[in-house]
């Protein structure tokens, strides 16, 4: 590519080694979450939510265990301001809940923003400004001591307004752009707030550490959290908060590194929807610390609603690929992915494992919602016999023997390719019963009577060639004197290899299903079903479907 010389690492190291973090195996601690759906989520879309839309969203997002929700930037728009006052006079926030406003440290500003949340019983203001070297030079033209006595002002602004609220009220300040700034001055600004603002154990103070831009690796962050989670003013008194954005596509790993480096807090929305390509993925977040065992005290449970609201809200779309929500991401559509899934879902069953390690799956999809016949197994022409088995087993009850398998596989796979498209189970289920089950294409059964002495003794009316023939035959069971009047009677020969039968359900309507393996006198094989109310019918049904699809007849 041209022009690679315009570009530089325009982001900034701690001023020693800061990587005690990459000693840390797992996140074992849930961070507080805070949704920002409602404002850089809202803020990022093509057309933002109005009111009501706001309200139900809101609601949601408390009923999926958010406990802080910034709701907004109320001196942005009347909008704003007026979904910030309807959440509060209609009392809609529960007790547990807090809501967060954002403000820039501008005092007209900060006057507006402490008349919204007037009345509410929880809320943390929020306050920034921006500290990047770029900014500074470019937008403010400031050096660092005036950008300091914007924050400094700000922080004195917020105690003036604090005295006259009734509520609790806590505070929060970003240095925007922290990953364009010095640390050292990202640290000495934070520290002066903070002087101000006297955090104390009942009173602890947010310092908002946001991925404004990403612009570097996420090990780089991690060692700017750990260097100011490590140097911060007071430290066990203040709530080290992450906000990654997803310019290098690294947002969640940034937040998990950082969790690993000291943060106690992260901003972030469902999806990562946000401004540019987003914001840390809360749902990926919590369900990859779901998938290492620790509860991430959210509800997920049900992904297909979350995914339902979050896309009639927002009029965005999950992406196929999106971890853990996407349509696609636990589809197996590879015959050997297929194979080694339904393999582990068989082992488990079968050895009561209580810990979840099926091959290609890194959490129960059932755990979120999602279906194994739908969601996991998904049938084309790249699929294999086991997937194929697997979903006809587990949707519809039919366990084929495994050489029975391979068969039904290969024609599955051939309709797939010659109709260029994905099978739904319904249509995999029609195909193979259209093709292996009862068939009658060359000679149709009929009825038949059996006599019990020393032998069974079968009485069978079968219809060959439009002609309706009554054939005898014995046996030391009831198919093999079946099995003796087709060979004497329609002068053929086959011999049966496999013999299995099920129930395909429950009850006293139950039908049952038999598959049946013949070889020809060349060795070469055939398989064939039969369904019915009587497994003996059934068992003959199979016979002669193996027949008529071989070339013995």
């Amino acid at each position: 590519m041209k022009n690679t010389e315009k570009y530089t690492r325009n982001y900034f190291t701690p001023p020693y080694s800061c990587n005690k973090w990459t000693q840390k195996e797992y996140i074992d601690k849930v961070p507080i979450w805070c949704s920002v759906d409602l404002r850089d989520g809202n803020q990022a879309l093509i057309v933002p939510m109005d009111l009501e839309e706001k309200l139900e969203f809101f609601k949601f997002l408390v009923k999926l265990g958010f406990k802080e929700i910034e709701i907004g930037f109320p001196a942005a728009s009347e909008t704003e301001y007026e979904f910030c006052r309807a959440l509060i006079e209609k009392d809609l926030i529960p007790d547990d809940v807090t809501i967060q406003v954002l403000t820039q440290s501008r005092e007209h500003i900060i006057k507006k923003t402490f008349e919204a949340v007037d009345g509410a019983k929880n809320v943390i203001v929020h306050l920034y400004n921006s500290t990047s070297v770029a900014q500074r030079e470019q937008v403010f033209k400031k050096p660092k001591n005036e950008i300091i006595d914007i924050a400094v002002s700000g922080a004195k602004l917020f105690l003036d307004y604090k005295k006259n609220f009734k509520g609790n009220c806590r505070f929060e300040y970003s240095p925007e752009s922290f990953t364009g700034t010095e640390p050292e001055f990202a640290l000495e600004i934070c520290n002066e707030v903070l002087k101000i603002w006297k955090p104390d154990p009942e009173n602890k103070i947010i310092i908002n550490l946001p991925v404004t831009v990403e612009l570097s690796m996420p090990h780089i962050y991690a060692n700017q959290i750990e260097y100011m989670c490590e140097n911060l003013y007071n430290r066990e008194n203040i709530i080290v908060s992450l906000h990654p954005h997803n310019d290098r596509g690294c947002a969640v790993a940034d937040t998990e590194m950082g969790l690993l480096a000291g943060a106690d807090r992260v901003e972030g929305t469902l999806f990562g929807n946000g401004e540019r390509t987003g914001n840390a993925d809360i749902v990926t977040l919590a369900l990859n610390m779901y998938s290492h065992g620790i509860d991430p005290e959210l509800d997920f449970s049900n992904m297909p609603e979350i995914i339902s609201v979050y896309e009639r809200m927002t009029c965005m779309k999950v992406d196929p690929r999106q971890p853990y929500g996407g349509e696609l991401v636990f589809a197996a559509f590879s015959g050997s992915h297929q194979d080694a899934i339904a393999k582990g879902m068989k082992w488990r069953e079968e050895k009561s494992d209580p810990h979840w390690t099926v091959p290609y799956l890194p959490i129960d999809p059932q755990d979120i919602g999602r279906q194994y016949d739908g969601d996991v197994i998904r049938i084309n022409s790249q699929s294999g016999k086991g997937g194929i088995g697997f979903l006809l087993q587990r949707k519809y009850g039919i366990d084929l023997p495994p050489k029975f398998r391979e068969t039904v596989g290969y024609a599955i796979k051939d309709l797939s390719d010659k109709q260029h498209k994905e099978l739904m189970p319904d249509e995999i289920y029609g195909a193979f019963t259209k093709k292996f089950v009862n068939a009658e294409t060359k000679l149709k059964f009929k009825e038949v009577h059996f006599v019990q002495g020393e032998e069974f003794e079968a009485r069978l009316t079968v219809i060959q060639n439009n002609k309706e023939r009554i054939i005898t035959g014995t046996g030391n069971g009831r198919l093999d004197a079946v099995s003796d009047a087709l060979r004497r009677c329609l002068d053929i020969q086959f011999t049966i290899i496999t013999y299995k039968e099920h129930a395909l359900n429950t009850g006293s309507k139950s039908k049952a299903i038999t598959y049946v393996e013949i070889a020809d006198k060349n060795d070469v094989i055939t398989w064939g079903a039969g369904v019915h109310s009587d497994i003996i019918t059934s068992s003959v049904k199979g016979l002669i479907s193996a027949l008529n699809l071989s070339d013995i007849l």
